[in-house]
């Protein structure tokens, strides 16, 4: 029906069908192949005897009928609505026009010479015929013996399962209603003579009754998920169907190849021949692999991991990893994981059937293969790590020694993919291309290379990850540079032609060993070529032979569609992780079945259960990935952020529009960020010149009134964004030009993204006021569903979103779970150990039967995979949004322990609000978290510590330093990782110091306190319950005090505590668990000298080292942290001494090598990235195999030594001594060179002078 159009309603009806017309016309250039007004079109070319014949309802008899209609007054309104029968006519008649058109373009593409349309004749006289949906096909003699004699017939059948052929022809064919209606460009289809599965576009919502047609028909497409038929073809003549668009211009390409099959038959009727369509057809569908494919059954897998969160390489992984070990174990295949990063979810246990924390290296996987005897081996799962290493087993011919079958992407692949010049060489084989690029192994070839390619190039590494090693150069000198420190890292440098200012686009594509083929891609806004793109990527990925999942990368035109193809990554990627939570398609799990050779469409989706998995997620929301930098904790590091990546971490953010998305991942990314905030920088050359403030520098230009040409021109960001980002400036200007909020900028806020404190600060009132005014207006954020299929089909999926911009909610709220926040982005200080923590909480209250809750916005994580708990709210770590849910869900209590630091520091504010913590009380969280009352409880109770003294002006600190005596440490309240702590060791440092301090403390005091040089340092983990220690683990840190200790070398159980000392630590532990009342798990850190304790910190939450004590003293601490927190049964355990006789080094994984210009001494603020450990029977292996896993390598040849004090000269005398036996060269500076000729290493054979 047409409702309420008006008077002027079929004047409108025509005026539309006019402008498909001209639409059609201009899409088509239909006036070059041929004239409309006579209402056929001619031959562009002549001399081909064959002639096809179209029946086209002619667009300008579209219009003609639709006037005679007007006129007749047929499409007069009546009872306010239009007769539905005649405008279906019109619609009908507009469709058959445009997709007949757009069929006879396929056709003519595809080399037709002759096109006709016909009268109400017999058509056997024509060499075939293509008939649309709405149209009635002329009268066939049906009683032609002779197949030969009969023209080749493709006709689509129309949406309401009508195929008019049938009718004429045949006798009619009942048609039966799709269940849901079979609408868009992702409808799977199976074709019935091979099996395969195809992606194509649809909109219908009935279908032919398969059981219903005459016995000489039989099915030739079926729906892969309702199972409706969308397609037959004809036993013995030349007669096929289909009920979707082969070639939709918006959509799928996948099946275009019907059109050749039929212009074969044509041509096959032209000349006389038995057309034999059911042969052409799957001829042309059927995949023939090079070896035949079977599904594998292994008995053992053995899967690489990633190793230690680094730069380019982080959380992901684990996602990843712990996806395939799902996977793997569904299939009843034992899984044996390499992984020495402890603080993963893969590696705990209930994962892997075994577990080594052992370096990811040729030697140690050799090693681990002679033990377990695995049947295969995946080698996509753990980034460029696992890749490498995989590709060293094979070519050094590990892997055909023992037996070990490559799973899922073959070997061969993987190398034409890693391999620049031979990736290039393969893509050109099928007509596509990269950007002019040539491939350098020396400095002079790159150079030489850039010199015919032509100013600025981009310098790259081959086999690195995250653009490491790469960069832009305008000149010799700045190549030469990249090229240097490229090859340092690669034995292959790639010069690329610069393609700075064009679109950078990825697809994630998934392919089994049977053909089936899909992609996976949200990077779909400002794309007018997405399908063309999406075409190219099957067609390489195809051509490569890739079995499981990859990433495509390409640079697009901003000014046509001109593309370049970057890369192929054939592996699972940071964009696989991103890809998989922004669609809720678990692409690493998918991947790892396929890697047995199962076939995707026989796979399901796992949120609607029912659906095939060969399929492509429909999403009805937006969502935003935004970067986290922590380029502030490095000294002279540069900010400029270009083709080497530099970020620590990511988060994703989901809305119902792009504005409502961006602000929140503002948010997200920095708790102290307000949205899109136009006055945190000011308007620079940053614009052109990006830095990791480049947004902030943006929203500022806005604010002053740069035009969007003139930041397009500077930022070569789309239009479409910065019209996007204009929209919520502009509403900052209007929030703030008025004295009162009104419920409609309130509303247009939320609807924007701002959040209640962003709305405060502009109209000038507390965030409370706001907050309440909304409430109060019943302004609230309804729950939608992440479900995969735009709400197509059923889905029960627990994947949630809060947005402003819907009208109701997607699930009701059945109370009582227990919700756990997770730690946010990953950031120096704050990485996959926490999540490591949240997914163990969430386990263990699954155990005890209690429903759970998952608040987190990192994509990279095991936590916000759907399946780890009842409800997954992907969204903010904040109050505000915290708060909503909790009014939403009415749980039994909140658990902010597990996710570090973000949570923490909400513990007032939940607590202000109402809400329930479960575990220890907001109160004591802030009793340890405020630097003031810490100190102060430690004085009421005797405890020691270094002298210290609050804040209150900067003469008195003077006072207080110059007192005590330099170096002094400044220690600001609630801060993560050490942030803005600094060691001070005068009056010009001190007073940088307090400032900066102030600036992320500014509401919590800063503290001063003595810094004690020469001291150890020692963690503690505990869990208490009402104050009663229950179990604690103590960890030896290798560096003195003064490296953070997560960035320190740790070591369980203690080696060099004697038991007083532990007795100490124990007894001074339980004092401050009493205090405080502890409930939960909690950490302290202490300084030893002298044989005196001194407590320097206590955090009322789990600590990065939680992981790494839980599972080489083999006991649990979140499990029981958890139970204890819900007031289940947990008895005390004395684990302190290990388990097994086991020692476990904890070792920091650092990325300088991505931050060029960054010091890179340690000091008290946190600098590394991730972590690794390894055990062994005593610290010196376990040491040893945990540099290994940091990418260190034994040195062959020379060793610098450049040792300050005389003493630690001296202490490292013997090792000096052992180094020259074992003929090092030993490099050394001036100082340390004299010490050790003097003590006896001869200067003259291997003591080399340098100068520093």
């Amino acid at each position: 029906m047409y409702k309420k159009y008006g008077p002027d309603c079929s004047k409108r009806v025509l005026l539309t069908m006019r402008n498909t017309i001209r639409c059609v016309k201009e899409q088509l250039d239909l006036e070059r192949i041929a004239s409309l007004g006579t209402g056929q079109l001619q031959a562009l070319q002549s001399g081909n005897p064959a002639t096809l014949i179209c029946q086209l309802v002619h667009l300008d008899g579209v219009v003609s009928c639709a006037e005679e209609l007007q006129n007749s007054g047929k499409l007069a309104c009546t009872h306010d609505n239009i007769i539905a029968n005649e405008a279906r006519t019109i619609a009908a008649a507009a469709r058959a026009a445009r997709h007949l058109c757009r069929d006879s373009g396929e056709l003519f593409g595809r080399g037709l010479r002759q096109l006709q349309t016909c009268a109400a004749e017999p058509f056997q006289r024509y060499s075939g015929a293509m008939a649309d949906c709405s149209a009635a096909l002329p009268a066939a003699d049906g009683g032609a013996a002779d197949s030969m004699q009969q023209p080749a017939v493709l006709e689509a059948v129309d949406e309401f399962g009508r195929l008019n052929y049938y009718r004429s022809a045949r006798g009619a064919a009942a048609a039966v209603r799709a269940r849901y209606g079979n609408r868009g460009h992702n409808q799977p289809c199976t074709h019935h003579g091979t099996g395969r599965c195809f992606i194509t576009s649809q909109n219908h919502g009935y279908a032919v009754d398969a059981s219903s047609v005459p016995a000489d028909w039989e099915p030739l497409f079926t729906n892969t998920n309702d199972k409706t038929n969308e397609g037959l073809l004809h036993k013995s003549q030349p007669f096929f169907s289909v009920q979707f668009h082969p070639e939709h211009s918006a959509g799928p390409e996948d099946l275009e190849g019907l059109f050749d099959v039929f212009l074969e038959a044509v041509r096959r009727s032209a000349a006389g021949k038995r057309a034999d369509l059911p042969d052409l057809i799957s001829s042309a569908l059927t995949f023939t692999p090079e070896t035949p494919v079977t599904e594998l059954r292994p008995r053992k897998v053995l899967l690489l991991g990633s190793g230690g969160l680094s730069i380019g390489q982080a959380g992901e992984f684990d996602y990843s990893g712990s996806q395939a070990i799902k996977a793997l174990k569904e299939e009843e295949v034992q899984v044996v994981l390499i992984n020495p990063n402890i603080a993963t979810v893969q590696t705990s246990r209930g994962m892997a059937d075994k577990v080594y924390l052992l370096p990811i290296t040729p030697e140690y996987v050799e090693q681990v293969i002679r033990a377990e005897h695995p049947d295969g081996i995946l080698l996509t799962f753990g980034g460029q790590t696992a890749l490498n290493c995989g590709v060293a087993l094979d070519r050094s011919g590990v892997l055909t020694k023992y037996g070990v079958r490559v799973l899922g992407t073959p070997i061969r692949s993987i190398m034409e993919t890693e391999d620049r010049k031979a990736f290039a060489a393969k893509v050109e084989q099928i007509g596509e291309r990269v950007a002019p690029s040539a491939c350098a192994e020396t400095v002079q070839q790159a150079l030489d290379a850039a010199a015919v390619l032509g100013y600025p190039v981009m310098a790259r590494a081959a086999f690195a990850l995250g653009g490491l090693g790469s960069g832009f150069a305008s000149n010799p000198e700045g190549l030469r540079a990249l090229v240097t420190t490229a090859l340092a890292r690669s034995p292959q440098v790639i010069i690329d032609k610069s393609l700075k200012g064009w679109k950078e686009v990825e697809y994630e594509v998934v392919r089994d060993a049977y053909d089936n083929c899909v992609t996976v891609s949200t990077d779909m806004t400002t794309l007018s070529c997405y399908n063309k793109l999406r075409t190219t990527a099957l067609k390489v990925i195809r051509h490569l032979g890739v079995v499981g999942e990859c990433n495509i990368q390409y640079a697009l035109s901003p000014d046509s569609e001109q593309y370049y193809i970057i890369e192929v990554n054939a592996r699972l990627s940071r964009s696989s992780a991103l890809a998989s939570k922004a669609t809720g398609y678990p692409l690493a799990y998918v991947a790892a079945k396929l890697a047995l050779n199962k076939p995707l469409p026989n796979l399901y989706n796992s949120v609607t259960g029912k659906t095939t998995a060969c399929f492509e997620p429909s999403l009805d929301y937006c969502v935003v990935k935004m970067p986290r930098w922590d380029l502030g904790k490095f000294t002279r590091v540069s900010t400029k952020i270009g083709s080497s990546m530099k970020s620590v971490g990511e988060v994703m953010a989901l809305g119902r529009g792009f504005e409502e998305a961006f602000q929140k991942a503002f948010r997200m990314v920095d708790n102290a960020v307000s949205g899109f905030d136009p006055d945190v920088q000011p308007p620079s050359d940053e614009l052109a010149q990006p830095t990791d403030k480049r947004m902030f520098v943006l929203a500022a230009a806005l604010k002053v009134g740069y035009t969007i040409d003139r930041l397009y021109e500077l930022t070569r960001i789309d239009k479409w964004f910065l019209h996007k980002m204009k929209n919520i400036i502009e509403h900052t200007a209007r929030l703030s030009a008025h004295e009162r909020l009104s419920a409609e900028n309130l509303l247009l806020a939320k609807q924007l993204g701002f959040s209640d404190a962003q709305v405060a600060h502009y109209v000038g009132i507390t965030e409370q006021v706001v907050s309440k005014m909304r409430r109060k207006l019943g302004m609230h954020p309804h729950v939608k569903q992440v479900d995969t299929v735009a709400a197509e089909w059923p889905a029960t999926t627990n994947y949630l979103y809060l947005t402003y911009n819907g009208g109701s909610h997607d699930v009701d709220f059945p109370g009582g779970a227990t919700v756990v926040l997770g730690s946010g982005v990953y950031r120096i200080g704050s990485s996959v150990e926490f999540d490591w923590c949240a997914v163990g909480c969430l386990r263990e209250l699954r155990k005890l039967g209690r429903s759970t809750v998952m608040v987190n916005c990192n994509p990279e994580t095991v936590s916000t995979d759907y399946d780890m708990c009842d409800r997954l709210y992907f969204d903010e770590l904040s109050a505000e949004v915290v708060m909503d849910i909790y009014r939403l869900e009415s749980p039994e209590g909140i658990i902010i322990s597990m996710g570090g630091q973000l949570p923490n520091n909400m513990a007032m504010q939940l607590h202000r609000q109402n809400a329930r913590v479960l575990g220890s009380s907001p109160e004591s969280v802030d009793g340890a978290e405020n630097r003031f009352k810490f100190s102060r409880m430690l004085d009421r109770i005797g405890i020691q510590q270094p002298r210290w003294k609050e804040l209150t002006d900067i003469d008195s600190a003077r006072r207080f330093c110059e007192e005590v005596g330099y170096p002094c440490l400044v220690r600001p309240s609630y801060v993560l990782s050490g942030a803005a702590m600094n060691v001070a060791h005068s009056h010009t440092d001190l007073e940088v110091y307090l400032r900066e301090a102030a600036t992320v403390s500014k509401e919590h005091p800063v503290v001063i306190s003595k810094f004690i040089l020469e001291a150890k340092e020692i963690d503690v983990d505990g869990v208490a319950r009402d104050g009663e220690l229950l179990c604690l683990a103590v960890s030896e840190h290798v560096e003195n005090a003064g490296v953070h200790s997560g960035d320190a070398t740790l070591v369980t159980p203690p080696q060099d505590l004697n038991a007083a000392t532990l007795s100490s630590i124990r007894e001074i532990f339980s004092s401050i668990a009493r205090e405080l009342e502890v409930t939960g798990p909690f950490n302290m850190q202490l300084i030893a000298k002298d044989n005196l304790l001194k407590v320097i910190e206590c955090n009322v939450r789990v600590s990065r080292s939680f992981p790494f004590v839980s599972k080489t003293l083999d006991h649990d601490f979140i499990a029981m942290a958890t139970r204890v927190m819900v007031g289940a049964p947990v008895e005390p355990v004395d684990v302190l001494s290990g388990a097994g006789g086991r020692v476990g080094v904890k070792v920091a994984q650092f990325s300088f090598s991505r931050l060029a210009g960054a010091d890179v001494r340690l000091g008290v603020e946190m600098a590394s990235t991730g972590e690794v450990a390894c055990f062994g029977e005593n610290r010196h292996e376990a040491y040893l195999k945990a540099m290994l896993s940091t990418g260190f390598r034994m040195p062959r040849k020379g060793i610098l030594l450049s040792i300050g004090t005389f003493k630690h000269k001296s202490e490292f005398l013997s090792s000096a001594k052992i180094l020259h036996q074992l003929n090092y060269k030993l490099f050394a500076s001036i100082g340390t060179a004299d010490f050790y000729t003097e003590h006896g290493i001869p200067a003259s054979t291997t003591l080399y002078l340098i100068f520093l």
